[in-house]
């Protein structure tokens, strides 16, 4: 998985005037748990653009004055108004303890469904796994190529032994919808036989009245 360093400071006070003083120059107070104890430090409210705005997951580097640790994003919170960052929690981490993560999902192909006129609808854009840092994906990749009409794809279809799906296995990644345009295969196959059928049923009927 992708990640991304953060450079921040040793917070000396946490109390609310030093947090409010923090934010007035631009700084962006936050904590690290899940290591023998808590982090405190603050760090420049633009080092989080490229982990807050963006459709990507990463882990984080934090780097505390020369000391690094690894850690995901757990909680951020933002200014109900401005939309400014205000806090943000990070959870360390290490490849001896599994952590939670919600992982995009990419679809890949065209469902043969849709090129027979139905539409594709995704339900779930997201899928919340758990593993350990290691071995957390970027992305988790689903081919829709053989989807028909009234397919649906299953987080199943997602699986794999290196990570484990946080949903029951009847929840839906996506499925194929008809629509008025849509063809479906098997109506066309049958119809034809039935012409096919109908035509020989005619000639029978021609060649008796001939006798």
């Amino acid at each position: 998985m992708k990640s991304i360093t953060i450079n921040g400071s040793q917070r000396e006070s946490v109390g609310k005037k030093a947090t409010k003083a923090l934010r007035d120059a631009g700084k962006v107070p936050c904590v690290v748990y899940g290591g023998e104890a808590p982090i405190h430090f603050s760090a420049d409210e633009l080092s989080f653009s490229k982990l807050v705005y963006t459709p990507d997951v990463h882990t984080v580097v934090i780097d505390v004055e020369g000391k690094k640790v690894d850690a995901i994003l757990q909680d951020i919170q933002f200014h109900p108004v401005t939309d400014r960052i205000l806090h943000v929690d990070f959870y360390q981490i290490s490849d001896e303890k599994e952590v939670m993560l919600e992982i995009p999902v990419r679809i890949t192909g065209v469902a043969a469904g849709v090129r027979n006129g139905g539409t594709l609808r995704i339900v779930s854009r997201k899928l919340r796994i758990k593993a350990i840092p290691s071995n957390l994906p970027d992305i988790i990749e689903v081919d829709i190529t053989e989807m028909k009409i009234g397919d649906k794809l299953y987080v199943t279809t997602a699986a794999s032994d290196k990570y484990t799906i946080l949903h029951s296995d009847n929840e839906v990644i996506c499925q194929v919808r008809t629509s008025r345009t849509a063809v479906v295969d098997e109506v066309e196959e049958e119809g034809e036989e039935g012409a096919e059928g109908a035509e020989g049923a005619e000639a029978a009927t021609e060649e008796a009245a001939a006798e």
